[in-house]
């Protein structure tokens, strides 16, 4: 067993070194300048079309509303990655690793517009007015390398619903061991029986379920970092200090070096926000909107609600109590930083809260298994066993090693993300006119809709029709 430790752990290293650090900043920046900055520009627009009535394709079928597919890629993005995640990149990297995760994410959000844009883009219709698609969609339609999509499948539900998902069970299980000295392989049953309750209801269930609880566990959570933040409100200039010149090793802190800063900072950034991942257009496709952009937008939205808002939280509360200096890693770093700041009351918090972000991740990852098993056939059986290795990795989970876990999960993420990198770099363009036949449409005082022959020699569209012939094509 260590030395299949040794042997993946150095192999996510060599891609994570040599390959996807440069790829992640560097589509990054070229996302941002192709499409003026889309995650900086289009803010407001961003939060109005949160709560837009017209979630209903241009042909009027009503599917999963765009705020729905928003809180199912936000369950899956807010998670272990948020409490736990941050926990070990500022153990591992120092305080510096933070603005590592904050330029991923700001980068990343121009990378995420155009991966959800295209997921719209190249949607199929699953059942009456419902909605699938994703990476190993676009892939078969617009690259029309199917080979490439059923790769991508085959890694993205092994990686999240089998392999994150045993991440998110053991984080909830270290808490409630270190809260209540529960046993984990008890933990890991009660995780497996709850999630069985869901996961055999339908993503229908996994929409309402989502759109209830990863609002009101975020804003609880937000919360009570403001009220810390209040509380040492004389040391955070210090704080923000200390991170940037932590990140470029202008004062080294703790084990950090700015090496170890940049990889887990950028490692645990895309663990939780997913940019370029190729998870969140899964969910992104599910949703009715009469333009794609309009979802590239919102999920835009939840990259930066991740790591700007919620992952920022967790680091503060970290850095302020020093206690990542002690050698305490994971989950436990967070309940021991929460504990300094408002006592012991704060173990039984971070246990109720990482188990609410995880098990809500566990649901949002479940689906993006599900919609890429039905990519490569649709079987009822194959679906029942899917469901069933699920469960088996819940409770896996809850029993090892946390690195054994962790470095399961770079890799595959790594791997993945590789894969939904080069599609999107090859149809990148076809984002890009999204945008322009979007903001067209706007500056003339319109309800953005989007038609199957709105981008000229747009080809493989199922889900759009096509445009009334007074209207013109954008080039």
């Amino acid at each position: 067993m260590e030395l299949f430790n040794k042997i993946m752990s150095g192999t996510s290293d060599i891609i994570w070194t040599y390959i996807l650090i440069a790829g992640l900043i560097g589509l990054g920046i070229y996302f941002s300048i192709r499409t003026k900055f889309v995650q900086f520009r289009y803010i407001k627009e961003m939060g109005r079309l949160l709560t837009d009535k017209n979630t209903v394709s241009a042909e009027g079928k009503r599917g999963i509303s765009s705020f729905q597919a928003f809180t199912i890629s936000t369950a899956s993005r807010v998670g272990t990655g948020n409490l736990a995640g941050v926990a070990t990149a500022i153990a591992g990297g120092g305080p510096g690793a933070v603005f590592w995760m904050w330029l991923i994410a700001l980068l990343g959000g121009a990378t995420s517009f155009i991966e959800s844009t295209l997921a719209q883009i190249y949607k199929v219709k699953d059942g009456k007015d419902g909605f699938r698609g994703g990476p190993a969609y676009y892939m078969e339609k617009g690259l029309n390398a199917r080979w490439m999509g059923i790769l991508f499948a085959i890694i993205i539900t092994f990686c999240f619903g089998l392999v994150f998902n045993s991440v998110q069970s053991n984080t909830i299980s270290l808490a409630m061991n270190e809260a209540y000295s529960f046993d984990r392989l008890t933990i890991g049953i009660i995780l497996a029986v709850l999630t069985a309750v869901i996961i055999f209801g339908g993503v229908k269930r996994i929409a309402s379920v989502t759109q209830i609880v990863v609002p009101v566990m975020a804003i609880l959570y937000i919360l009570l970092a403001l009220f810390i933040l209040i509380l040492n409100v004389t040391e955070i200039p210090g704080m923000i200090a200390l991170i940037f010149e932590n990140a470029f090793g202008i004062r080294e802190v703790a084990s950090g070096s700015v090496g170890a800063a940049i990889m887990l900072g950028i490692k645990r950034g895309l663990f939780s926000n997913e940019a370029g991942m190729g998870s969140a257009p899964n969910a992104a496709a599910s949703a009715g909107v009469t333009h794609p952009a309009k979802q590239g937008l919102i999920q835009t939205l939840g990259v930066f609600t991740d790591t700007l808002i919620i992952c920022t939280s967790t680091a503060f509360i970290i850095i302020l109590s020093n206690e990542y200096m002690g050698g305490t890693d994971g989950i436990q770093l967070t309940q021991a930083a929460l504990t300094t700041h408002v006592g012991a009351w704060a173990n039984t918090f971070v246990a109720i809260a990482i188990f609410l972000f995880a098990f809500s991740s566990i649901i949002g990852n479940y689906y993006y298994g599900e919609t890429n098993i039905e990519f490569i056939k649709y079987s009822p059986v194959a679906l029942f066993i899917y469901r069933l290795a699920v469960l088996g990795m819940v409770i896996f989970g809850a029993m090892v090693d946390l690195q054994v876990v962790w470095d399961l999960a770079d890799l595959f993420m790594g791997v993945m993300a590789i894969i939904n990198l080069i599609a999107i770099t090859l149809l990148g363009r076809i984002a890009v006119a999204a945008l322009k036949d979007y903001r067209q449409q706007k500056k003339e005082g319109k309800d953005p809709v989007f038609y199957s022959d709105s981008i000229e020699g747009l080809k493989g569209i199922e889900s759009w029709d096509p445009k009334p012939k007074q209207e013109k094509k954008i080039n």
